[in-house]
């Protein structure tokens, strides 16, 4: 493998079955594409099933349609049982569809958006689709987190849903947060089966609609930085590419641009908060989790697993 990692160490994926979220533009788009063009099988799980045709039409290879909606249960629910009847085994689950910077809301089930989407909403398509990755060997599921975790973010869990008062800056930075710690937990719960791993990611600065809902007082000034700190979808996809094809990663891991301050460049494994590593709050985010989705994992917990060495 090149120090610069690129598409183009991407290892042969024919004879894959890849699931990617949000796929049908931006980092996910990207992601798809470029599974597809390698011989992977690619399911776009997406919400508007018109544009994820559209993107599908676009791509080189076998790329299908799955209608999502992460914000709500039922859908990921349903979404579920229908790839499970077109498909015996899943190879690379990459939870990359998210939200920022939302004004309040709430998804159908009744948490707030960022939240249930970008942590939830995956919680639970994990969960119900994990027995098809279980026994695949060199499967993987790869979780998109963000910087973001790292900017006034934790886990509230004195109010997770913030109906008390509402930030929509910490909001998505307890969302980014959760996505690392689900991925920590779940590695642990893993480590045992010898098969599966689970490995985090972040696109760094890249130019996406994902930043279409930042509050007016930081959109002008990032308009005018954009063009020089900002890189391509395709460059912000890599680091995902990477966590889940290249095959010297481990399960714990996080990929992101090797950059200054992990803003862009080409992939590197790189370290999360402090805070994201804190095991007891994993614990009580994935049983928090599991309440709150209704589903439960075929995988137990592991306390005493460690991380792989390099994860931090």
């Amino acid at each position: 493998m090149s120090e610069k990692w690129t598409t183009a160490d991407i290892p042969d994926q024919r004879g894959r079955v890849a699931v990617v979220t949000g796929a049908n533009t931006g980092l996910g788009y990207e992601t798809a594409a470029a599974l597809a063009e390698r011989g992977a099988s690619v399911v776009l799980a997406v919400r508007d099933v018109e544009k994820g045709e559209r993107a599908a039409a676009r791509m080189t290879g076998d790329a299908t349609v799955q209608a999502l909606d992460l914000t709500s249960l039922a859908s990921v629910r349903t979404a579920a049982a229908e790839l499970r009847s077109r498909f015996d085994r899943i190879d690379l689950l990459i939870n990359n569809a998210g939200v920022m910077y939302t004004p309040q809301q709430t998804t159908a089930d009744g948490f707030e958006l960022q939240f249930g989407t970008n942590h939830l909403g995956h919680f639970a398509l994990t969960g119900l689709l994990l027995d098809l990755m279980l026994p695949v060997p060199g499967s993987r599921v790869v979780t998109v987190s963000s910087t973001g975790h790292r900017i006034r973010a934790a886990i509230h869990f004195d109010d997770l849903q913030w109906e008390r008062a509402y930030s929509r800056v910490g909001a998505y930075g307890q969302s980014k947060l959760a996505n690392l710690m689900f991925t920590y937990e779940l590695q642990r719960r893993l480590a045992s089966h010898g098969t599966t791993v689970a490995v985090a990611a972040h696109p760094g600065v890249s130019s996406t609609e994902l930043a279409r809902n930042t509050p007016a007082a930081l959109r002008l000034p990032l308009t005018r930085l954009a063009p020089l700190i900002a890189q391509t979808p395709a460059m912000g996809a890599l680091p995902t590419l990477r966590a889940a094809t290249d095959p010297a990663t481990l399960g714990g891991q996080y990929y992101g641009p090797g950059g200054r301050r992990g803003v862009k460049g080409h992939p590197l494994l790189v370290t999360s908060s402090p805070d994201s590593y804190d095991i007891a709050v994993q614990q009580r985010l994935w049983a928090v989790s599991e309440e709150l989705t209704g589903v439960t994992f075929p995988v137990a917990g592991l306390q005493e697993n460690p991380l792989p060495a390099g994860s931090r």
